[in-house]
């Protein structure tokens, strides 16, 4: 081959490769006639451009939702990502007594669901408590089964020429007063304890009962009082000291207890005027000795009988 042809052919072969850059490059141009005409040259491949050209047109005909940040809490201005306050750090203590109000107040029907289970719950343990031991009733007799129904609630029985059968600290009791079927219980000690109207069906049963002690247990009240007819022949003594929920019609109710000989009524709250129910009292039971509330208590006085301040100057 002669040298000339040789080198067209080189140059042939050189060119090759300029002109496909070249043409890479109009083409490039017209994608993106902007930056062609600003002078920036596109250096990225064909590919990577129209992805992300069609990811712009893509995010711009369908707009992504406006994101408001709404505070949980009143910052007293605005509803706004300042009033966050687990974001922003707390300005004072007024801040925080805030947020805890609105924190309640947005949780308000949790706290009340909360409330209501607890108070079912607190109920419904009450009411196993008092359920009677028909079993026991059933194998041993009423006097067994009503004392072991006061024990099991934490207070104290004495059966007739015995001595008082009380559990320990842990709640545990000897079972030896399992062998008194025959023998009548004549006193119960069931201070404190969480007897309520069902309970009483254990107490109703020992018709030998004398002495009944039911201070400050919170689940007596008059209705409680009203079942207490059937021991009529055989209480002597009865103590309702610090009952919450006995009142004035409750102890309207113990006009059946013509056998009472001693009544103790102290620290009754809900009793408005103790001193005019302890008369009424000994009214109704004129044999009974009342105890536990003055007659002058919650009575208002005359003039003639308030009492005059003696410290005062003496008139010339």
């Amino acid at each position: 081959m002669s040298p000339q042809i040789e080198a067209c052919s080189a140059v042939s072969a050189f060119r090759v490769p300029v002109n496909t850059q070249e043409a890479r490059s109009k083409r490039q141009q017209k994608a993106s006639p902007t930056k062609a005409r600003d002078g920036i040259a596109d250096t990225q491949p064909l590919g990577v451009g129209k992805d992300r050209t069609l990811q712009t047109q893509r995010l711009l005909s369908h707009p992504p939702q406006s994101l408001h940040l709404v505070a949980p809490v009143w910052n007293g201005g605005t509803r706004g990502i300042g009033g966050l306050s687990r974001v922003v750090a707390p300005e004072g203590n007024q801040k925080k007594g805030k947020s805890l109000l609105q924190f309640l107040a947005d949780r308000f029907y949790d706290v009340e669901a909360l409330r209501d289970h607890l108070l079912r719950k607190r109920v419904s343990k009450v009411h196993q408590k008092n359920r009677p031991f028909n079993h026991i009733n059933r194998r041993y007799g009423p006097y067994v089964a009503g004392a072991y129904f006061i024990l099991k609630q934490g207070g104290a029985v004495r059966f007739q020429g015995r001595e008082w059968i009380r559990p320990n600290q842990r709640g545990h009791f000897s079972l030896d007063f399992l062998k008194l079927q025959a023998v009548p219980v004549e006193a119960v000690d069931a201070s404190g304890c969480a007897i309520n109207y069902q309970g009483l069906d254990s107490l109703l049963a020992l018709k030998e009962l004398q002495s009944l002690w039911l201070q400050r247990c919170p689940h007596v009240d008059d209705w409680c009082l009203s079942r207490l007819h059937p021991l009529a022949s055989s209480l002597q003594e009865l103590s309702l000291a610090g009952c919450p929920l006995v009142s004035e019609r409750g102890l309207a109710c113990l006009h059946h207890l013509w056998n009472l000989r001693r009544l103790d009524i102290s620290d009754l709250p809900a009793v408005s005027s103790p001193g005019l129910t302890r008369i009424l009292v000994e009214e109704m039971l004129p044999s009974c000795e009342v105890l536990g509330a003055d007659w002058a208590q919650g009575l208002k006085l005359g003039p003639e009988e308030q009492p005059r301040d003696t410290a005062g100057p003496i008139p010339a």
